[in-house]
């Protein structure tokens, strides 16, 4: 079973992000005199959007749809954006792009990375790297410790201007260019990618041991969110 389908405290770990996106951000915004978000695209393989059809059917007040994968990352993420057209009443601006493998992004980190891709055009939420970082050539020896002061270790939402990632799109296309995450179509264009800073609760579920770490600190939340009510 792909890992963003695993239960998470009785719930896919997909189903956390759907959730803040449709419902707690929406809610927040609204509480904060802003328009709220409305519309999310799902890049889900057909075989599985019967078995979650539930989710799109829950939000009937929403823009919500399905979109197929492509070959790559960036065929998905321009499948997504194309239904994101199709369901917009108006031209949308930016796509924040987010792995659901990632259930435990917060509203604040949302709307800071938003917040700085508005001033720059492209931002990624990321920490600072606490690990010492070795580079090696074999997997067998060291050739050189990278200066861990410039590394950051980057995560999902990634917030771009749409009208910057169709072109990047066709450049990565027509120079075969390999891309690992959607800011880099932007570096790939020659221009600036804002860092937002993020938190370290942000992990993508790798692991079992991640699904652990995971569970603690949504228990570790929802028990504060108790005490402050």
């Amino acid at each position: 079973m792909p890992k963003q389908f695993l239960p998470l405290q009785g719930r896919p770990i997909l189903q956390h992000s759907v959730e803040l996106f449709l419902e707690k951000l929406p809610a927040y915004l609204e509480a904060q005199g802003k328009e709220p978000n409305d519309c999310v695209v799902i890049v889900m393989d057909p075989m599985y959007q019967p078995e979650y059809q539930h989710l799109i059917d829950a939000y009937p007040d929403k823009k919500v749809a399905f979109a197929n994968p492509g070959a790559e990352r960036q065929g998905s993420v321009e499948n997504g954006l194309n239904k994101l057209t199709e369901l917009g009443k108006v031209q949308y601006e930016y796509a924040a792009i987010h792995d659901s493998a990632r259930p435990l992004v917060t509203i604040q980190e949302v709307c800071n990375v938003v917040q700085d891709a508005k001033q720059v055009g492209a931002a990624v939420l990321g920490v600072p790297c606490k690990a010492t970082i070795k580079e090696s050539e074999d997997g067998k020896t060291v050739l050189r410790t990278i200066p861990r002061a410039r590394l950051w270790e980057v995560h999902t939402p990634q917030v771009v201007k749409i009208e910057t990632l169709l072109r990047g799109f066709k450049k990565v296309e027509a120079e075969n260019l390999e891309v690992t995450d959607d800011v880099s179509i932007v570096e790939a264009l020659g221009e600036p990618v804002k860092l937002t800073l993020g938190e370290y609760t942000n992990l993508k579920i790798t692991t079992p041991e991640d699904m652990d770490v995971a569970t603690a600190i949504l228990e570790e939340r929802n028990q504060k969110e108790t005490v402050d009510v």
